[in-house]
């Protein structure tokens, strides 16, 4: 296994949630934690703490290159921001696919991009995207947020495959219900019965400390029975 000193970990999304819960369970693995927030005063003060807004362009080269500044290296990028507005393939109003796939695919790619260097210079760089079970299966009306996590699956076999030969390993974590702010408005599952945030980040603390030698691509995590998943 990989050891978290000296190593220096961004996480997306770190205000909250899942984002949240990695971020600290890394820092408290001993990783240095860059933390991606829309607000900054929202991290405790002993992370880095950077102004990152999924929907702004220039905001993963600007967080990667403080990251850099403030450390010296990346070792992993965990890319746990996403958004879930409905909708509907039959929608003609497309507003809502264009966030999702700004939010939850392009942002993660830009990231992945901007720390990309970084990376392969580490030689044992990892990533971890935060996908969905929605990415693998559609059980509800919201085409668009299962479409942007299967893409986002995609995405992650892309870099995986990219990354190789350099070190890199890239895991597409696929969790079902979690007790997050997005699910907040689930009704056909009771919130004691879903996953915890701990959880999942005690997960993607495993997977990013795992040698180069054993990869995993993608993982499906769910808090109930479903054939195949």
């Amino acid at each position: 296994m990989l050891e978290p000193a000296g190593r220096v970990a961004m996480v997306s999304g770190a205000s909250r949630g899942i984002g949240r819960a990695v971020a600290e369970r890394l820092a408290c693995a001993g990783y240095r934690i860059s933390a991606g927030l829309r607000d900054p005063r929202r991290a405790p003060p002993e992370w880095h703490a950077c102004r990152y807004d999924a929907e702004e362009a220039g905001g993963a080269q600007a967080w990667a290159t403080a990251t850099l500044a403030e450390f010296g290296r990346i070792d992993v990028l965990v890319n746990a921001a996403g958004i879930n507005p409905m909708a509907r393939f039959l929608d003609s109003d497309e507003t809502a696919f264009d966030a999702l796939m700004a939010v939850n695919v392009r942002a993660p790619m830009r990231l992945i991009r901007a720390a990309w260097p970084h990376l392969v210079a580490s030689g044992a760089g990892r990533i971890v995207n935060l996908a969905s079970l929605s990415g693998k299966r559609v059980r509800n009306d919201n085409a668009g947020y299962a479409m942007a996590k299967a893409a986002l699956v995609s995405l992650t076999q892309a870099v995986r495959r990219e990354g190789w030969e350099h070190g890199i390993r890239a895991t597409a974590f696929c969790p079902g219900f979690v007790e997050t702010d997005m699910t907040a408005h689930v009704t056909k599952q009771p919130r004691e019965l879903m996953s915890r945030p701990e959880d999942i980040a005690a997960v993607i603390e495993t997977l990013v400390r795992l040698p180069n030698t054993a990869s995993v691509a993608e993982l499906l995590l769910n808090c109930r029975h479903e054939d195949m998943l």
